[in-house]
């Protein structure tokens, strides 16, 4: 099974860090308000990162670390070429 660490760019611009086995059907929740209390007032939600990881340990500790970076950090990590996701 895959893990990943994702991100999701929420209306007000801000992006939310997080971890799943499956990051499309997350941004699903996250957009039906059954995702983290922080997305439910910031709706609608898009996917911009995800990146994936053979076990859960790994993809946890990318998430910790996505959530440690500033928030230019993290618009360079998503507009970056290399990130597939846009």
């Amino acid at each position: 099974m895959s893990h990943f660490a994702y991100m999701v760019r929420c209306a007000d611009g801000s992006l939310y860090c997080g971890y799943s086995t499956d990051p499309i059907a997350r941004e699903k929740a996250h957009n039906s308000a059954k995702g983290a209390k922080y997305t439910r007032s910031r709706l609608p939600v898009k996917l911009v990162y995800a990146e994936e990881y053979g076990d859960k340990s790994s993809a946890l500790k990318r998430e910790a670390a996505l959530k440690r970076l500033t928030h230019a950090q993290k618009e360079e990590l998503v507009l970056s070429p290399t990130n597939r996701i846009k």
